[in-house]
C-alpha cells in the first residue's frame, strides 16, 4: 500500500477513535473507498515525479488507468516545461504545501485546460508529494457565459421594443424608397437603392436580436453526427468550398437532448467563423476539424435546484486560423463583441445563449495557429438513465 493510502488509513483510524461508541451500527468507509470517491483528481508522486497511486478522478484527468499511470513519470504525460513542474520543485524545496491557480495542463492524451493545483509534502516520506487538481476551465467559462447571458437578457427587452417600434416604420421607409425609385432619375437611383439596402440591414439586425427572446422550445433526442454532416455539406457547398474538412467522430455516442435546427444554427455559426478566420490568413492548407467524443466528469451544478447535470457528450470545431485576439477572449460570448469589421457581434452571443438553453456549456481555447470551440451537452434522458452506475 502506498504512502498516500497509508496516510488516509491513519486519518481514518484517528477519526474512528473520536466517534468510538457513539454509533455501533455505523461502518466507516475504507481508505481506498474514501480515496476513490474524492471528486477531484488526487495522486502521489515520488521524488522523481513518478506516479505511485491515483484515484478515479485522476484517471479521468490524465486519460489513462491507474495500472498504466503507476510508475510513469509526470513528464511522460505532459510537457516538462509546464509551470506545474516549478510548483512541484518549490513544494519540495520549502517542504510545505504550495498552491497555484490558473495553471495550464496539456499533453498528448490530456486536453488543454486551466486548473488550480495544490502540492503537499508527506511528512514521513521525503520528496514525496500529494497533488490535488481542480479543473477551473469549466467554471471560468460558465462565469463568462452567465455574465454574457445577463447582458443578453437586457437585449431581449430592447429587441421587443425595437421589433414593435422600428420594424413598422422601416417597412414604410422602404416602400417610399421603392416608389421614388420608379420615377427617379438615373443619378438618383443609387440613393434609393442605398436607402433600401440600409433598411434591410437594420431589419436583419432587429430580427437577429429577436432571437434572444425567451421562447419555449421542445427538446428531443438528436443524432449530433447527422447535424454535423448537414452543417459540413452546407459549408462545403458555399462559404467553405476551398477548405479541407477533417471528421473525427465517436460513432458510439448516444443521442443528445436538444433542438435539431438550433444545433444546426450553432454549429453552422462556428464553422462559418472558422472558415472566415482561415480566409483572413489566405492559407493554402486551411483546415477545419469536426470532432465528437465522450468526456467523463464534466457536470454543472444548478444552485437553485441543487441538482447536478452531467454533460458527457462534446462537439468540437477546430481551425488552424490566426487565433482570437487576447483583448477579446474574456468577452467572447458577450453581445456586440467580435473581430469582423462588418459583423454585428451577436453571433457568438447567440451561440452561447442557445447552448445554455440546452443546459450545456461552451468553451473556447485559442492561440496563434489553432482555435477550438468545444460544446458539452447532456444526453437524451432515457439513454442517460441506462448509462448510470
Amino acid at each position: 500500500m502506498s504512502g498516500l493510502r497509508s496516510a488516509w488509513r491513519r486519518r481514518l483510524k484517528s477519526g474512528s477513535r473520536a466517534i468510538a461508541g457513539s454509533d455501533p451500527i455505523a461502518v466507516p468507509a475504507t481508505p481506498d473507498q474514501l480515496f476513490d470517491a474524492f471528486p477531484n483528481p488526487v495522486f502521489e508522486l515520488d521524488p522523481l515525479n513518478r506516479v505511485l497511486t491515483a484515484n478515479y478522478a485522476a484517471e479521468e484527468l490524465l486519460g489513462m488507468s491507474v495500472s498504466r499511470l503507476v510508475g510513469q513519470a509526470l513528464h511522460e504525460i505532459m510537457p516538462a516545461d509546464l509551470p506545474v513542474f516549478l510548483l512541484l520543485d518549490r513544494a519540495r524545496e520549502q517542504n510545505t504545501t504550495v498552491a497555484e491557480h490558473d495553471l495550464v495542463l496539456e499533453g498528448p492524451r490530456l486536453p488543454r485546460r486551466l486548473v488550480a493545483l495544490q502540492a503537499a509534502t508527506i511528512g514521513d516520506r521525503p520528496g514525496h508529494l500529494v497533488v490535488t487538481v481542480q479543473d477551473s476551465s469549466a467554471a471560468k467559462a460558465m462565469d463568462q457565459q452567465l455574465s454574457a447571458r445577463n447582458v443578453a437578457r437586457s437585449i431581449t427587452g430592447m429587441a421587443a421594443v425595437l421589433a414593435h417600434e422600428v420594424k413598422n416604420p422601416l417597412s414604410g421607409i422602404r416602400g417610399a424608397a421603392q416608389l421614388l425609385e420608379s420615377s427617379a432619375r438615373d443619378e438618383d437611383l443609387q440613393l434609393t437603392q442605398l436607402i433600401c439596402e440600409e433598411v434591410d440591414r437594420i431589419r436583419d439586425l432587429v430580427e437577429r436580436m429577436e432571437m434572444f427572446g425567451e421562447k419555449p422550445i421542445e427538446h428531443r433526442p438528436v443524432n449530433i453526427h447527422r447535424v454535423l454532416e448537414h452543417v459540413r455539406r452546407l459549408a462545403q457547398s458555399g462559404f467553405a468550398a476551398r477548405i479541407r474538412f477533417v471528421e473525427q467522430y465517436d460513432p458510439s455516442l448516444p443521442p443528445v437532448l436538444g433542438h435539431r435546427d438550433q444545433l444546426v444554427q450553432v454549429l453552422l455559426n462556428l464553422v462559418k467563423n472558422a472558415a472566415e478566420a482561415i480566409a483572413e490568413t489566405e492559407k493554402p492548407d486551411g483546415e477545419i476539424v469536426l470532432m465528437t467524443g465522450f468526456q467523463h466528469g464534466v457536470r454543472l451544478t444548478t444552485a437553485l435546484a441543487r441538482a447536478h447535470r452531467n454533460l458527457p457528450v462534446f462537439i468540437a470545431v477546430r481551425d488552424n486560423g490566426p487565433g482570437i485576439p487576447e483583448d477579446i477572449k474574456r468577452h467572447l460570448f458577450e453581445p456586440f463583441v467580435g473581430t469582423k469589421a462588418a459583423g454585428s457581434g451577436l453571433g457568438l452571443a447567440l451561440v452561447a445563449k442557445i447552448v445554455a438553453d440546452h443546459g450545456g456549456l461552451i468553451q473556447a481555447n485559442s492561440y496563434p495557429g489553432r482555435t477550438e470551440f468545444r460544446i458539452h451537452l447532456p444526453v437524451f434522458e432515457d439513454v442517460a438513465e441506462g448509462m448510470r452506475v
